[in-house]
C-alpha cells in the first residue's frame, strides 16, 4: 500500500464500538489499520467479524483496507511495541469503561486505564515513528460538579451559569476509580507532549452513540435505551429521568479525529472537550419520547430511585475545538437516532439477551456513563 493512499494506524480497542467505527473509518480511506483488543467487551468479537468482511470487501472492490487484527492486552507493554512498530498514529480507545466496576475492583481499573495508559506512551516514545497519540478521555475528569447551579423544567434540567457548556479549563475533580485512572492517563498525555515532545491530543468525550453500540446500563446508555425499545425489554430509569447529556453520534466524533491529525501542529499537547453541546443536549426523559414516536409505539417505564453521584446535568462547551480545528457536531439528535434505530432493528440477531442480562445483573448502576 503507497503512504500517498493513507498511513498506518494502531487503535487500541479496535473492536469496541467507536474502535471498530474508526477502523472501518480509515480502512475506507486507504489507511493500514491494525486493531488491538483482547475481546473482553460485549459484541467485540462480533465487530472483529464485521471488520474483517469490511476489509475483504474493500480490496476486493478497489485493492483498499488493509486490516490486520492483533489480540493483545494494553497492559502488556512489550506486546503494544510489537504492535505499533511502524505506525503514524496511535488511537488509544481499549479502557475499562464502567464507574460501577471500578467501584467493584479498583486495582483492576487501575491497571487498565492507568498503566494501560502509560504503556501506550512508553511505546510510542520507542516505536521510532513519532506517531500521533490520539486518546479517548471523558467529561468524568471534571467529577460531579455538585457546587453548580442547576435550574428545573418539566423534562430537564440545566445550568444557571455555563449556557455553552464545561469547557476546557473547568477545574479537574477526579471522583471514583474510573474516573481516576481516566484522569491521570488524561494529564500524563497532556503532560508527555511538554516533556518529551509526544504529539499528543486528549478527547473528553461526551455521550458517543451509533451503530455498532451494543449499550448497557452501565455504559452507552443512549443505545441501550433504543436497543430495549426496539427489541421490547423493560427499561428502568433511575431518579426523575430529567438527567441532561449532550449526545454526539460516532461519525461526528471521527471527523473531529480526521480534523485533529490534519491540525496536530496547532492541537498537539491540547485537551478537547468533545460531545454534542448545547444543541444536542437532551434528557433521559426526552430521548424517550423521540423514540416513541420513531418506533411507533409506546415504551413502558419504572422508575427507582437515584444512584450515588448522578449529575443533574453535563454538556461540553465545544467552542475550543472549533477555533483550533474547525470541529462541530453535525448530526442532529433526529437523524442520529434514526441511524441507530434502523442499524438496531437491521441487526436484532446480534444482541445476545442472555448474555446481555447476566452482565446487567451483575452491576450496581451508579449513574449514565459518558466514556
Amino acid at each position: 500500500m503507497s503512504k500517498e493512499n493513507g498511513k498506518k494506524i494502531l487503535i487500541t480497542g479496535g473492536c469496541g464500538f467507536i474502535g471498530s467505527n474508526m477502523a472501518a473509518h480509515y480502512l475506507a480511506k486507504g489507511w493500514e489499520v491494525v486493531t488491538y483488543d483482547n475481546y473482553s467487551r460485549p459484541g467485540s468479537k462480533k465487530n472483529a467479524t464485521w471488520l474483517e468482511k469490511s476489509a475483504i470487501s474493500l480490496q476486493q472492490s478497489n485493492g483498499i483496507g488493509h486490516l490486520r487484527q492483533v489480540r493483545g492486552d494494553v497492559r502488556d507493554l512489550e506486546s503494544l511495541q510489537e504492535a505499533m512498530a511502524g505506525v503514524d498514529v496511535v488511537a488509544h480507545m481499549a479502557a475499562q469503561v464502567a464507574v460501577t466496576t471500578s467501584v467493584e475492583d479498583p486495582m483492576e481499573d487501575f491497571l487498565i486505564n492507568a498503566l494501560g495508559g502509560i504503556n501506550i506512551l512508553q511505546a510510542a516514545r520507542s516505536c521510532g515513528s513519532d506517531p500521533i497519540v490520539l486518546y479517548a478521555s471523558t467529561n468524568k475528569v471534571y467529577g460531579g460538579m455538585e457546587h453548580l447551579r442547576v435550574g428545573a423544567s418539566t423534562l430537564r434540567y440545566h445550568f444557571i451559569d455555563y449556557p455553552e457548556g464545561i469547557d476546557e479549563d473547568f477545574p479537574i475533580d477526579l471522583h471514583s476509580p474510573y474516573g481516576c485512572s481516566k484522569g491521570a492517563c488524561d494529564l500524563y498525555m497532556i503532560d508527555h507532549a511538554r516533556i518529551y515532545g509526544l504529539r499528543t491530543v486528549v478527547f473528553r468525550q461526551s455521550c458517543i452513540y451509533g451503530p455498532r453500540q451494543f449499550g448497557i446500563e452501565d455504559q452507552g446508555w443512549v443505545a441501550h435505551f433504543v436497543i430495549s425499545a426496539v427489541l421490547g425489554r423493560p427499561l428502568t430509569i433511575y431518579g426523575d429521568g430529567k438527567q441532561v447529556r449532550d449526545v454526539l453520534h460516532v461519525r461526528d466524533l471521527l471527523e473531529a479525529f480526521d480534523l485533529a491529525i490534519d491540525n496536530i501542529k496547532v492541537c498537539a499537547g491540547n485537551a478537547y472537550n468533545l460531545g454534542g453541546g448545547p444543541g444536542n443536549a437532551i434528557s433521559l426523559l426526552e430521548l424517550i419520547y423521540r423514540l416513541e414516536p420513531e418506533l411507533d409505539k409506546a415504551i413502558p417505564l419504572t422508575f427507582e430511585e437515584w444512584r450515588p453521584g448522578d449529575q443533574r446535568v453535563y454538556i461540553s462547551d465545544v467552542r475550543k475545538a472549533e477555533r483550533d480545528m474547525g470541529w462541530t457536531p453535525r448530526t442532529s439528535i433526529g437523524t442520529g437516532l434514526k441511524d441507530l434505530c434502523e442499524w438496531v432493528k437491521a441487526n436484532k440477531e446480534l444482541f445476545d439477551v442472555k448474555g446481555i442480562e447476566v452482565k446487567q445483573r451483575k452491576m450496581e448502576h451508579l449513574q449514565p456513563s459518558n466514556v
